[in-house]
């Protein structure tokens, strides 16, 4: 059976006509030369989409993986009809070629941005370029020569300078103002005073502080109701204070504390022979062990320091002996002392660009006597050498002599002079 169809299909191709023979062997021979051709066709579109894809990256000279959309699993974003209907974009290539996917073959999209959304952000495609203010290159030190490397080279290294160094000077008349028990002596007159005031201090910024502050007055008067002295002093003052710091925490500090005053002249009243007090007539000495807190308040504008201590020594030395009695010494001796707790308010506020109060609170007590003195100094700065002061200082002893306004005591004066600062 099987030899007989052979045998048929044999005959039939024999007995077609010769032009019929030759239309089917040149169909056989069009249909193997047309499929090289649609690979090749297929091959070059590929490429010249390589071409275009492999420009755009070189002309955006970029490699930031703009075109991973094409290559992925197809998603279906959001951002592409925009660009693409956009009026100031139009869309790219990659923006063309997904649209057209999604609109004749929406079967292959696989996901969606709202579906990435919720596994991570989407890459941007279009990152913003940064140019930066200065190339490189400008900053680029050019390279040494040889001979330069071999040339010996000097090297400063600047030693850090922990020091701060300030100070301040004036020169003031004015109209003073004292009670007649002050302990120094004076009476209320027009006179001239001069002071200065220098500060040397030292902090490594390593926990340690050393501060010096050396306080200098002396006013000078010429009263006419006075016949028996030319000149006499009406302010008169030495201190020392010093501070030795370690710090705690980042205001307060383990501190020990000395102050040390004294005069310069001889302090006495007017139309009287008596000599009230004198250089080192007399000398207080107060060290002191606490803590201090650094103040730095209204943003800068109110600084200083209160020392707070509950271990505090008082010496007073008299170098005349006559004075003794005048200062809370018993007579014929020369000093006394005690101890107690002290505590020290030192505050500076710049009220305005022109006004400015310093105060300086100081009180000691041994439990059986109570020394409070109150130092209040404001300042009109009317330019950078011309200035006011208004000085107030109530004064409270009651270890000294009790006197007609018991044991309180008042001095004041209002000046104008020049001063100068640093």
């Amino acid at each position: 059976m099987k030899l007989k169809l052979f045998l048929l299909a044999v005959s039939t191709v024999f007995a077609l006509p010769m032009d019929a023979q030759s239309r089917l062997r040149s169909t056989r021979v069009h249909n193997t030369d047309t499929l090289p051709a649609l690979v090749k066709q297929y091959m070059d579109s590929l490429k010249v989409t390589k071409a275009n894809i492999d420009s755009a990256v070189v002309e955006a000279n970029t490699n930031d993986g703009k075109y991973y959309r094409l290559f992925a699993p197809l998603t279906f974003y959001h951002g592409v009809s925009e660009n693409l209907f956009a009026l100031e974009k139009n869309g790219d290539e990659q923006d063309r070629t997904l649209t057209n996917i999604y609109l004749n073959r929406p079967d292959l999209v696989r996901n969606t941005q709202r579906q990435l959304d919720l596994v991570g952000p989407v890459v941007n495609p279009y990152p913003e370029s940064v140019t930066p203010e200065t190339e490189l290159a400008h900053k680029v030190v050019a390279k040494a020569d040889d001979a330069d490397i071999e040339a010996p080279v000097d090297i400063f290294v600047a030693k850090p300078n922990f020091w701060k160094l300030s100070g301040n000077y004036s020169l003031q008349l004015f109209q003073n103002y004292v009670s007649d028990n002050w302990y120094k002596g004076g009476e209320s007159n027009y006179s001239m005073l001069g002071t200065v005031t220098l500060q040397a201090n030292y902090n490594n910024k390593q926990r340690f502080r050393w501060e010096n502050k050396l306080e200098l007055r002396l006013g000078l008067q010429n009263s006419k109701g006075d016949t028996l002295h030319t000149v006499r002093a009406s302010e008169d003052l030495i201190r020392y204070t010093g501070k030795v710091g370690l710090q705690a925490t980042k205001r307060w500090y383990y501190t020990f504390q000395l102050i040390a005053s004294t005069q310069f002249m001889r302090g006495l009243k007017s139309n009287d022979h008596t000599v009230y007090s004198n250089f080192l007539s007399p000398l207080y000495i107060n060290p002191s062990l606490g803590m201090d807190y650094s103040v730095d308040a209204l943003k800068g504008k109110l600084t200083g320091s209160i020392h707070l201590a509950p271990i505090a020594y008082n010496l007073t030395y008299i170098k005349d002996s006559k004075m003794a009695s005048r200062f809370g010494v018993d007579e014929g001796k020369h000093t006394k002392y005690d101890f107690g707790s002290e505590v020290t308010l030192d505050l500076a506020w710049n009220i305005a660009n022109n006004i400015s109060w310093k105060t300086r609170l100081y009180g000691y007590t041994s439990y059986k006597r109570v020394l409070v003195e109150w130092e209040n100094t404001v300042t009109f700065i009317f330019n950078k050498y011309i200035s006011s002061n208004i000085f107030i200082y109530p004064r409270f002893d009651d270890g000294a002599k009790r006197g007609k306004h018991g044991y309180m005591q008042m001095k004041e004066f209002i000046s104008l002079g020049f001063n100068y600062g640093f």
